[in-house]
């Protein structure tokens, strides 16, 4: 696909205009500057074969997160089909504009088109003829935020960018979305930087590093997928920034738009409630859930079969809802484990697709209530299982047709999808029974 970047200082609005032509809300907006430090893409809504960029604000920093964020923004920038440069229309043209537009010149030799932001008010704006100093040609004015003047923009990327007359939608919907969630500084980017063979995310022995939640297509062990790279999570008594609020809610939404939610934790800490508290969010959105044990490394080798083996009976414990909760030890920093986490992932992707035939439900269901019948009512009512069929997947959804007595217990409801689960092979995945009351009246 093509690729179209935003470029510019801090705080021109760059995250703003993104989301307005994606028609997402995925770029995190805030008054302050900086806020953004990945590079964030997405498809554009009126070009579909165009991924669309938005960089980091382009700072003059010799160290530090800042200096990362801005060489970032420069790699997305050189590899870029075409280039929005956007400016701030209030405060005029600043020194720094002109030292990034130089930057930029040099950087790219793809069409550039300069964007005048917050323009909405004509009273407001300084001198737009100062904006020709940059070397960009004719500026054009628009406002991010009230979404106007775009019509200049589509008409500069449907001249600099060819449309692509292949259709990529098929391949779009084939791709495994995969969330990574977890706390503050437990290895997340280290992680997706090691799928890509690349240091796309940046990385910082620091919490609180990434803010958006950076969506990345790759290929990785033979399959295409979109990676979802997520600020980290941490206790709602310790969150006193907007931004961080803000970046939390993206991190939770990623769940709801994920197939498989990878949950990084610390491998050489105990499971934290809060780890917990987001495997329960997963299970109850639907989606494959994979705890991956980061830094296994720096276990000592002595303690690894111990830990693990406290680690899976600690989950297990406290979060009964998976059958077989699916932990694998890897070390994001050094590449073990990775690829085999992977192959798991796949596996149960592809488990979770299946629709089991209605005979074998009902097969495993009569054997199960043969093995253990059901308790009576609180009405001394006998209850009859008397039809199951899978109804859902993602989560799996069995549907089973009842007589006599609704008032099922929990316990037998958990007695029969271990069983269903465990004959299915849907340990690792998310597994509902609903109970219909049967329509014959003669029950």
């Amino acid at each position: 696909m093509k690729k179209i970047a935003i470029a510019g200082r801090p705080n021109t609005g760059k995250s703003t205009l993104f989301n307005a032509l994606t028609g997402t809300r995925d770029a995190l907006v805030h008054d302050r500057p900086g806020v953004t430090r990945d590079t964030i893409c997405g498809t554009m809504k009126f070009r579909e074969d165009c991924t669309l960029c938005d960089t980091a604000g382009l700072e003059n920093a010799r160290a530090g997160i800042a200096a990362e964020s801005t060489n970032m923004a420069i790699d997305a920038i050189s590899g870029a089909d075409a280039v929005l440069f956007v400016v701030d229309g209030r405060t005029g043209l600043l020194p720094e504009d002109m030292n990034w537009a130089r930057a930029v010149r040099r950087k790219t030799k793809s069409p550039i088109l300069l964007l005048i932001n917050k323009s909405e008010s004509g009273k407001r704006l300084g001198d737009i003829h100062e904006f020709y100093k940059l070397g960009f040609g004719e500026p054009a004015l628009i406002s991010a935020e009230h979404k106007s003047g775009f019509d200049a923009i589509f008409e500069f990327i449907n001249h600099a960018v060819p449309a692509d007359t292949q259709n990529n939608s098929v391949e779009h919907e084939s791709r495994v979305k995969i969330a990574i969630l977890g706390q503050p500084n437990v290895g997340k980017s280290t992680l997706v930087n090691r799928i890509l063979g690349e240091n796309r995310q940046i990385v910082k022995d620091e919490p609180g590093v990434t803010r958006d939640t950076v969506k990345i297509p790759a290929k990785f062990y033979g399959r295409d997928i979109l990676l979802m790279d997520t600020a980290g999570l941490r206790r709602k008594s310790n969150v006193r920034d907007d931004v961080e609020t803000l970046s939390a809610l993206k991190s939770l939404d990623a769940i709801e738009k994920a197939d498989v939610v990878i949950l990084v934790v610390d491998a050489t800490r105990d499971i934290e409630n809060q780890a917990l508290g987001i495997a329960a969010r997963v299970y109850d959105a639907g989606k494959i859930l994979c705890v991956a044990l980061n830094k296994w490394d720096l276990v000592p080798a002595d303690e690894r079969d111990e830990k693990l083996l406290n680690l899976k009976h600690h989950f297990t414990n406290s979060f009964h809802q998976i059958i077989k909760p699916m932990m694998l030890a890897i070390s994001a920093e050094k590449g073990t484990g990775v690829q085999n986490m992977f192959k798991r992932i796949y596996e149960q992707c592809d488990i979770s697709t299946a629709n089991a035939p209605t005979s074998l439900i009902n097969k495993i269901v009569g054997e199960l209530v043969e093995a253990r019948q059901p308790p009576m009512s609180r009405l001394k009512r006998p209850m009859k299982i008397k039809f199951a069929s899978q109804t859902g997947r993602h989560p799996m959804r069995i549907t089973i047709n009842v007589g006599g007595a609704s008032d099922i217990p929990e316990s037998y409801t958990r007695y029969l999808r271990r069983g269903i689960a465990n004959a299915l092979h849907w340990e690792h995945l998310p597994v509902v029974i609903e109970y219909t009351k049967s329509e014959n009246p003669f029950d």
